[in-house]
């Protein structure tokens, strides 16, 4: 008798029906809008969009089941426009056979580029395609607007470590599961394998399988806090160096320096370091950070952050991550000021915008006897000889009205810059 293909148990235990379904309570609870739409029967397009072992493709089967139609499945890695026109052709059979609409699941949508989507909007349009994506991409970069615009956004979370924990204790008292394996699991081992699938069920199953695989090859029948031990150790967590995590990650640590929480923003550094991140990616936006929200209130922080940076292009990981860490917290503890960062926006939108405005004639430069004949540098005043500051002496181009853009702020080293701007600008501009 020939043996069942194996499957792995994440397949084995994928939801068959809502009360399956562990996490995702802000959808599918009682009440909530996915759960209202399986429950009554209804269909529309959708993105589902979330980070890995979230759900999607269940609640993608899930959708059609509810409403009993048809069910397609497509990768976006491995499929074209020939397989979407086939499965097209299918829906189109299905609908005339019997009226019921198809459901075309398109995992990873985000691997579809714009003409690849467009694709499907005809389809969509007509109600030969009740349309569902799954992506772990920020929909609203990564998706046509025009399908966007046609389909509902459904956000998936991370499944939270409670929820984890009760996944493991399922797969192994489920007859689809491990009931038969017959083995209980140490109660530190189980906090230890959910903290170390981070959010992701699928990553969960898999490291309970191979627990399970251990623990019959040892002959024991409890997967211990050793084995979990074991099946962690390395775990990286979760993090996409292209993708929404990656930039939230670091508008966290930005955010955090900004707000001059130091002991947050080093844990968001950690956390990037902890997901694989090139450390010199994180220094040069320290260095961005030094100049943006420091600026002239501290101008050590850029020094700092360059020197941070020096530091472990010569020692390398790890020990060359400790200097960028010293750089966070300091930026994370100076006083701020976007004062500069303010006045270059400024500054730059007048250069767009007035033209190329000629340079007023007393502050041209003049190098030849031609040039002085033409009148350049006539009437400009030496700045040194009039006590460092020539008094009504124009530095903007004739044509245009002199502006305010630096405004420095009551704080750190820019408090004695203040002082100076405000004199320099008492006395004209």
């Amino acid at each position: 008798m020939t043996p069942a293909p194996y499957r792995p148990l994440a397949d084995r235990l994928r939801p068959a029906s809502l009360d399956d379904v562990v996490g995702q309570s802000h959808l599918l609870g009682e009440g909530k809008p996915l759960r209202r739409l399986l429950e009554g029967r209804s269909l529309h397009s959708m993105i589902l969009w979330g980070p890995p072992g979230t759900g999607k493709t269940t609640m993608a089967r899930l959708v059609a089941g509810s409403a009993g139609a048809a069910y397609e499945s497509l990768s976006a890695v491995q499929s074209g426009v020939k397989d979407i026109r086939e499965v097209v052709e299918r829906a189109r059979a299905t609908r005339a056979a019997d009226g019921r609409s198809t459901v075309l699941f398109l995992d990873e949508v985000h691997r579809f580029n714009k003409s690849q989507q467009d694709t499907f909007l005809p389809y969509v349009e007509d109600g030969t395609l009740i349309f569902v994506g799954a992506t772990t991409e920020n929909p609203s970069f990564e998706v046509n607007s025009a399908l966007l615009s046609r389909a509902r956004v459904y956000v998936l979370k991370g499944l939270t470590g409670a929820d984890l924990e009760r996944l493991v204790d399922r797969a192994l008292s489920d007859p689809r599961g491990l009931l038969e394996a017959g083995l209980s699991i140490d109660s530190r081992a189980r906090a230890l394998l959910a903290a170390a699938a981070d959010g992701d069920a699928r990553r969960l199953l898999n490291l309970v399988e191979i627990a399970a695989d251990l623990a019959l090859a040892d002959d024991v029948t409890t997967i211990s806090e050793a084995m979990a031990v074991d099946l962690a150790t390395g775990s990286v967590r979760r993090f996409d160096k292209g993708g929404d995590q990656f930039y939230d990650q670091i508008s966290a640590l930005h955010k955090a320096v900004r707000g001059s929480d130091a002991d947050a923003a080093l844990y968001w550094f950690c956390r990037m370091l902890d997901g694989g991140c090139d450390p010199l990616y994180v220094g040069r936006r320290v260095l961005r950070m030094a100049s943006e929200d420091i600026g002239n209130a501290d101008p050590r922080g850029l020094t700092l952050a360059l020197d941070a940076i020096a530091t472990y292009e010569r020692l390398g990981s790890p020990e060359g991550e400790l200097a960028l860490a010293q750089a966070v917290v300091y930026l994370a503890v100076a006083p701020k000021s976007n004062a500069v960062y303010t006045a270059y926006k400024a500054a730059r939108a007048d250069a767009e915008a007035l033209g190329t405005l000629p340079v007023p004639m007393a502050i041209r430069n003049a190098p030849t006897a031609l040039l002085k004949d033409l009148g350049h540098g006539s009437g400009y005043r030496y700045d040194h000889d009039e006590g460092g500051h020539a008094e009504g002496q124009r530095y903007f181009p004739d044509e245009m009205e002199p502006r305010t853009y630096y405004n420095p702020a009551p704080r750190g080293l820019e408090i004695k810059i203040r002082e100076a701007v405000l004199r320099r600008r008492g006395g004209g501009t």
